[in-house]
C-alpha cells in the first residue's frame, strides 16, 4: 500500500499466475474455434473460473462472463474469444490443430489477459484487498458482422457496467509498450457483395454480349473513386475489394460473376451517408452496360470512440505501472471492432497492446504467420488489473 492506503502496484497478484496463463494460451492457440462456435474455449474459461473459486455464467450461446469482489459494479472489462478461417503458418509447436482455422488476431492473448485479471482480482479479494466488483467479459463473435458484442447487450450483461474497457493486440507496438488515443480508435466497416449478370457469349463477339467482366472492371475501379468524391475526403471512405470471380474459360465472357470487399470509413456520421449512396453509384456505374446488379451490403459496426475519462484511467494505470514511456499515441485504424456497440452504450475506451518483439519482426493482423510476443500476456495482465483498481478507488472517492 502506498501512503494514500491505495495499492502502489499489482504485480505481486499477477506475477505468479504467469506460468499457468501462458499454458492456458497456448491451449487456446492449439484448438482456436469460429465465431458462436466456440464451445471448448468457453469450456476452459468456464472452467478455469470455477477451480478458482469463481462463479462465472455463461452466455446463451457461446462465451461468459464472471463476477469478482463485492458492492455494485464499477468497471466491465471485455475479451473476445473467437478466432478466424486463417490457415496458420507460424510454424510454433503449439500451432493451431484446425485446419484452416487460426488465433491470427491475438484474441487468444486478449482470453488470456482477462483471464489472467479475473484471477489476480479473485487473490486480492480472498486477501481482503479489493474493495469493489468488477465484471470480466468473455465475447464470442467478434469476427461475425455485425459482431457478437450486440448479443451481450441483449442479454443485459451490461446492464450494471457504468464503464468499459477492452484491449487489443497491436503488431506494430513494442511488447511493454501500449496505444491509446482519444477518440476513434477504429473504423467503421461494413462488407459488400455485388453480383453481376448479364448475357455471356464469345470473346470475339463482345458487342452481342452484356460484358460483366468489363463492367465489373468498372466498377471495381470506378465506384471507390466516384465516393472518394462524393464524400468528404476527411472521412477516409474506403473501398478495397478481396475477391473478383468470374469466368472459366479465356475465349468465354461469362454470364455471371461476383465482386466482394468491404467499405471503411473513419467518421460514424459519414459512414450512414456512404452507405445510402453506395447503392446507387453501383448501379450509376453499371448501368451502359446493360448488366443485372445484385447487391448485398452488410452493415458492420461503427466506430470505436474512446471517452476522455476512460482513456486517462488507462493511462494513469500504465504510467503507475510502467511509466510515462510505457505510452504511445496511436492512429486511428482502418479496421473494424465491435466494441464500437459497447462504447455506444457504455463509456469506455480500448487501448492497444504492443506485441512486437523488439527489434524483431513486424507482423499483421489477419496473416497466418502473425506471432505475437507472449510477453505481452504479463504486461495486459498487470495493466488492466491496475485499472480495475483505480476504477474502484475513483468511484469510492466520488
Amino acid at each position: 500500500m502506498n501512503e494514500n492506503g491505495k495499492l502502489a502496484s499489482v504485480q505481486q497478484w499477477t506475477e505468479p499466475l504467469l506460468p499457468a496463463l501462458l499454458e492456458f494460451r497456448r491451449e487456446l492457440h492449439r484448438n482456436p474455434e469460429l465465431s458462436f462456435a466456440e464451445f471448448q474455449s468457453t469450456a476452459r474459461i468456464l472452467n478455469t473460473l470455477r477451480e478458482a473459486g469463481l462463479d462465472p455464467v455463461p452466455m446463451e450461446q457461446t462465451g461468459a462472463f464472471v463476477d469478482v469482489g463485492q458492492g455494485p459494479i464499477r468497471l466491465g472489462l471485455r475479451a473476445d474469444i473467437d478466432a478466424l478461417p486463417v490457415l496458420e503458418e507460424t510454424g510454433l509447436e503449439f500451432a493451431s490443430m484446425t485446419d484452416g482455422v487460426a488465433h491470427a488476431c491475438g484474441h487468444d492473448i486478449h482470453t488470456t489477459v482477462m483471464l489472467g485479471v479475473a484471477l489476480a482480482l479473485k487473490s486480492m479479494d480472498d486477501a481482503g484487498a479489493l474493495h469493489g466488483k468488477i465484471r470480466v467479459i468473455f465475447q464470442p463473435a467478434e469476427e461475425k458482422l455485425p459482431g457478437g458484442a450486440l448479443s451481450v447487450i441483449e442479454q443485459g450483461i451490461l446492464d450494471e457496467v457504468p464503464r468499459v474497457l477492452a484491449l487489443h493486440c497491436d503488431p506494430r507496438i513494442d511488447v511493454g509498450k501500449i496505444g491509446t488515443r482519444i477518440g476513434a480508435i477504429t473504423s467503421a466497416s461494413d462488407t459488400i457483395r455485388i453480383e453481376v449478370n448479364g448475357r455471356g457469349g464469345h470473346t470475339s463477339r463482345p458487342h452481342l454480349t452484356e460484358d460483366i467482366v468489363f463492367a465489373m472492371s468498372q466498377i471495381a475501379t470506378q465506384v471507390p473513386a466516384v465516393l472518394g468524391r462524393k464524400l468528404d475526403v476527411r472521412s477516409a471512405v474506403s473501398v478495397v475489394w478481396g475477391q473478383i470471380h468470374a469466368g472459366s474459360a479465356p475465349n468465354a465472357i461469362p454470364a455471371t460473376g461476383y465482386l466482394a470487399g468491404t467499405m471503411r470509413c473513419l467518421d460514424g456520421e459519414v459512414w450512414y451517408a456512404a452507405g445510402e449512396l453506395l447503392d446507387a453509384t453501383v448501379r450509376q456505374v453499371a448501368a451502359p452496360y446493360g448488366v443485372e446488379i445484385k447487391m448485398q451490403h452488410t452493415r458492420g459496426v461503427p466506430p470505436v470512440i474512446n471517452a476522455p475519462a476512460e482513456t486517462a484511467l488507462i493511462e494513469d494505470a500504465a504510467r503507475r505501472e510502467f511509466g510515462a514511456a510505457a505510452i504511445e499515441l496511436t492512429p486511428q485504424s482502418m479496421g473494424g471492432e465491435d466494441f464500437a456497440w459497447m462504447t455506444q452504450k457504455v463509456s469506455g475506451a480500448m487501448l492497444r497492446l504492443g506485441t512486437r518483439t523488439p527489434g524483431g519482426k513486424t507482423f499483421d493482423l489477419h496473416r497466418g504467420d502473425y506471432n505475437p510476443d507472449e510477453r505481452s500476456i504479463s504486461v495486459g495482465v498487470r495493466l488492466m488489473a491496475a485499472a480495475a483498481i483505480q476504477a474502484i478507488d475513483e468511484a469510492l472517492a466520488n
